[in-house]
Formats: C-alpha cells, structure tokens, sequence
C-alpha cells in the first residue's frame, strides 16, 4: 500500500478571525520533494434535517457573499468551541426557525472542502418537531426566511439551482431514502 503522507515540516499564520484561520503550511511529498499547502481551519459545523409532521422539510433562504447569491438551505451552523455537535444542533435548529426536537438522531459526518479545508459537518435528523417562536434568535449579522416544502418541491429546487449547496443536496437525498 502507497503511503501518501506529506509531513509538515513548518506552518505559517496568515488570519485568524471569528470563523476560520488561515495558514500556510510547508510539506514534504511522499516523494521526497518539498511543497506548499493553503489551508483554512474552521471549528465545524452541524446541520438539521428537520422534517414536520404534514412531511414537509424546513429549509432557511439567505445571501451567501462567498457565491454573491441567495441560496435554500438545511437550517446548520459553526460549533462553538466546547461544544457536543448534537448541543449545536439543537440551538443553531431553534434559534434560525423557531422550531425544538424532542431528540436529534445522528446520520453522517463529512468533510466539506478536504483539499484545502478541515471543517467537518455533522448531520441530525429531528424528531418530534414542534413550532416554539416566530421570534427567532438570529446573529445580528443573519438575515433568513424560512420556507417548508415537500419532496417533489425540494427536488425542483435542487434542479434550479435554489438549493445549490452539498449539505443539503444530501439532506434531500437522503430524506428521499428514508421516506419518514
């Protein structure tokens, strides 16, 4: 078996802000040669596929500037540092939609970007829904609209393009699956 390791031998700091850290690190390939890796650190993340009891999934609208554009979504947010994945994922659900879970029950993990970035994603599934606030606890820099659609609609979606991101491709995918 190949061994594909490349070993750091020096990491330089280039930002470190609220979400991520960027870094430069020097490496070693596998074949002896030196070269360079941009990498960007980030605490990760969870995500909630949070479906309602008339079958229909809850999904959050917002700009993205790193695409300059609006995109659908899975309700999801950054990991605070210290806490349990299944803890975010039950505050970051309540606070973009107003909604709780009686319980969380954990379906994947994975990588987002792993050729230059470590954020992990993990992925819940709600149970026992129920609708607790129309006054969400947004970040001051959050602008959101919750939207609640079937299957057939959020398939179209991801056919338009509205849902256009990995996380909640899945999500969809995968609730498609398991039919609940």
């Amino acid at each position: 078996m190949t061994n594909f390791e490349e070993k750091t031998t020096n990491t330089t700091p280039i930002y470190s802000g609220r979400v991520i850290s960027l870094s430069v690190d020097d490496v070693v390939l596998p074949n002896g040669k030196p070269s360079k890796r941009e990498l960007v650190k980030h605490p990760g993340a969870v995500a909630v596929i949070a479906i309602t009891q008339d079958h229909k999934i809850v999904l959050v609208e917002q700009y993205r500037k790193a695409l300059e554009r609006t995109l659908v979504e899975i309700p999801a947010g950054k990991i605070e540092q210290g806490e349990d994945p299944k803890e975010t994922a039950f505050r970051e659900l309540e606070e973009e939609t107003g909604y709780t879970a009686s319980d969380l029950h954990f379906v994947q993990s994975f990588a987002t970007s792993p050729g230059f970035a470590d954020e992990i994603i993990h992925i819940y599934v709600a149970q026992g829904l129920k609708k607790v606030t129309e006054n969400r606890q947004l970040d001051e820099d959050e602008f959101v609209e919750i939207h609640e659609c079937s299957l057939a609609e959020a398939e179209k979606w991801i056919q338009d393009e509205k849902i256009y991101d990995a996380k909640t491709a899945f999500a969809i995918q995968w609730w498609r699956l398991h039919r609940f």
